[in-house]
């Protein structure tokens, strides 16, 4: 059952994922179970066929709105059962940024991998990511920018994070961001891609 979930993901079946599901709680399969030995692999083989260039944006749009409607089903069970994320990610686009699909992607590719996520959405000043870091206890702030003109933020969201005394790590990503600019700015995380950035976030909250 498992391995059809994980192949319906790929697929991005919508409607056979939700049945799957549905059909693995009427039969007793806890919820932590279906989660982890059934979307968030499906998730990763997901990601690793877009990291090695086999699928593309678009297929792996299909396949994270399949998942999300899995983890729907299922939402509501984990909670009532307990089941904590494996940590909670702050993400948004950089002041001025009103470009969301790199986020949103990221955003879907993490809450696929078990991770709760708070989505600010765009143009997000810093204070935002602190006050939701806070409240939230995130364990990563998450920023991305299409534009060079907007990535500069990034650098500001860092100082502010840091003066606000947090020592939450942030990851930053974008076409424009490259991991020299990165490290320049003093971020602790980057990433190329949604992959990556699931990658980058298992390995600082490590």
């Amino acid at each position: 059952m498992f391995q059809e979930i994980q192949d319906a993901l790929l697929k991005g079946s919508k409607a056979d994922v939700e049945a799957l599901v549905d059909k693995a709680l009427a039969e007793g399969v806890p919820a932590e179970r279906i989660l982890n030995e059934g979307l968030i692999p499906g998730m990763e083989a997901l990601g690793v066929l877009f990291k090695n260039n086999e699928v593309f944006i678009p297929e792996v749009l299909v396949a994270a709105r399949a998942m999300n409607a899995g983890l729907t089903k299922l939402e509501p069970v984990l909670v009532r059962d307990k089941v904590k994320p494996r940590g909670v990610v702050v993400i948004g686009t950089a002041k001025g940024d009103l470009h969301d699909i790199g986020k949103n992607l990221v955003g879907m590719m993490l809450k696929g991998a078990g991770y709760r996520i708070v989505d600010l959405g765009i143009d997000v000043a810093p204070e935002k990511y602190i006050e939701a870091a806070r409240a939230e206890g995130a364990g990563i702030i998450a920023c991305s920018a299409l534009l060079t003109t907007t990535m500069a933020q990034m650098k500001v969201l860092i100082e502010a994070v840091r003066a606000a005394g947090l020592k939450t790590p942030v990851i930053v990503g974008g076409a424009p961001v490259t991991r020299e600019y990165a490290e320049r700015i003093g971020a602790e995380g980057y990433a190329a891609d949604a992959s990556g950035a699931t990658e980058e976030v298992a390995r600082l909250l490590a």
